[in-house]
């Protein structure tokens, strides 16, 4: 038995490494103008209704109407029920 749970253990790590490494993880949301793209360099904004259920780049533009350009530098559609979020650049 422990062989076995070794065995899946082992095959369940190999497996997240190699989503990790080949970026299958990454989101597919992009920059809005004036772009934060790493996670550590971006806050939450708030989120812009219209957009929720569209595209990442409807909203991109979304937030920028919204809310502006800067602070909007990054937006993605989030979450099972596909809300639009829009992020500024963190101080």
């Amino acid at each position: 038995m422990a062989k076995n749970l070794n065995s899946v253990s082992f095959t369940v790590l190999l497996l997240v490494l190699v989503m990790a490494s080949t970026a299958f993880l990454k989101s597919e949301a992009i920059d809005c103008p004036g772009g934060c793209s790493t996670p550590i360099t971006r806050v939450f904004l708030g989120e812009c209704e219209p957009a929720h259920g569209t595209t990442h780049n409807d909203c991109c533009i979304c937030c920028v109407t919204k809310y502006g350009s800067p602070p909007v530098c990054w937006a993605a559609i989030e979450g099972t029920d596909e809300h639009c979020h829009c992020y500024t650049k963190a101080i």
